[in-house]
């Protein structure tokens, strides 16, 4: 049988890196929050950084993960070992593109990369061992506090630095000695995204990993160059960030996604509305279940042309005036009572008409364009001269 041989490394020698799954189901406003947790911990001081990761493990959430890591404990190891990361690629090509970006990074902070053998958890033990305790942290107080659901993630994240820094407190003494060990960290960061170059369709969209993203319709003909993080895209034409939108990750077992935000295509719409009626985003498009009964009740009560007049003008007041819910509020309610307000009321009531300025127009003598085309104009600003 295996025989398991305790290691014992001197202080700033190995850092480890490792995902977990929590145990406790957590929910941000009642909604399933799916996640994993990166930690990092020093194996000497036992020193440990936990950060959220939205999606499954990849190059963007190792490298964010392990940065923050190396700035709040003031310095980088020799040495950083993490599992095989089998998780974050598919085919041989990711496989060693992941293996050169993950080189390349530890090679910025001065770090030897090491990854412990496919399988064989053991060989990552000090950091098994800290996701047990770091679990179970968290199991009591989730129940201390009650609940399991979160008004942010924001709060959530709070709510596990409390956790991580009372884990810490235990091995302060060690920490300190190890942290005049670490090396200097480097004056800027290494690249935490993976970069792609797409071009928007004119549909008004593109498409990374397997997710269809809308974006707004200036863009369209645009290549976009997209850094691609593990919670978001940032993107970029040409050196100008134009656009942030959220990263969405396809359900298992169901091949692809879309994440199409009604904002940027309402505009377009409101041009022409009859394309809502047809359009394959149509469902999509409505922020939420409320505006899909609007959509419901306005084809009940109105005709096919004005029931896409109708729900096209209630998606762009919403828009426009960052109303959304409140106005769903107070139309659902409407409609419940028997009739929703027609498109003429809807405008009037909700749509602000802009005044413009009153701007005095002077109407010039006649006589002085007769004299501009003479020359004499000209003859006179010569004398005055």
């Amino acid at each position: 049988k295996a025989v398991i041989f305790r290691q014992s490394y001197p202080a700033g020698l190995q850092g480890l890196s490792d995902f977990t799954h929590p145990r406790s189901p957590i929910t941000i406003r009642g909604q399933d929050f799916k996640h994993l947790l990166y930690q990092y911990r020093l194996a000497f001081s036992g020193w440990r950084y936990v950060h959220i990761v939205r999606g499954g493990e990849s190059y963007s959430a190792l490298a964010e993960g392990l940065q923050n890591a190396l700035s709040h404990s003031g310095g980088s190891p020799k040495e950083h070992r993490t599992d095989s990361l089998s998780a974050a690629y598919v085919n041989a090509f990711e496989k060693q593109k992941l293996t050169e970006d993950y080189e390349n990074l530890c090679d910025h902070y001065g770090m030897r990369a090491t990854r412990n053998n496919l399988g064989i958890s053991h060989e990552n033990g000090a950091i098994e061992t800290a996701h047990a305790s770091l679990k179970h942290r968290l199991e009591q107080a989730l129940k201390l506090r009650g609940s399991n659901d979160f008004e942010n993630i924001s709060g959530y994240r709070h709510f596990i630095e409390r956790i991580v820094s009372k884990l810490n407190r235990r091995c302060l003494t060690r920490f300190t000695e190890e942290q005049k060990t670490l090396q200097g960290l480097p004056s800027h960061r290494y690249a935490d995204y993976q970069e792609l170059s797409v071009k928007v369709t004119r549909s008004s969209t593109v498409s990374v990993k397997r997710v269809l993203y809308t974006v707004p319709s200036r863009l369209i003909g645009e290549i976009l160059r997209i850094h691609l993080y593990h919670d978001k895209l940032a993107c970029h034409v040409s050196q100008t960030l134009v656009l942030t939108l959220k990263r969405v990750y396809p359900q298992k077992n169901k091949g692809r996604a879309r994440s199409i935000d009604y904002r940027h295509l309402v505009w377009a719409l409101a041009s022409k509305p009859q394309a809502f009626r047809f359009s394959q985003f149509r469902d999509d498009i409505f922020p939420n279940a409320t505006y899909k009964q609007l959509w419901e009740c306005a084809n009940q009560q109105f005709s096919p042309q004005e029931a896409c007049k109708w729900m096209v003008c209630v998606l762009k007041i919403a828009a426009e005036q960052h109303c959304e819910d409140p106005l769903a509020e107070t139309l659902i309610e409407q409609g419940a009572l028997g009739k929703l307000p027609d498109f003429k009321t809807l405008q009037s009531r909700y749509l602000k008409h802009k005044e413009h300025p009153v701007i005095p127009v002077r109407q010039h003598d006649l006589s002085h364009y007769t004299e501009l085309l003479q020359g004499q104009w000209a003859e006179q600003e010569a004398s005055h001269v």
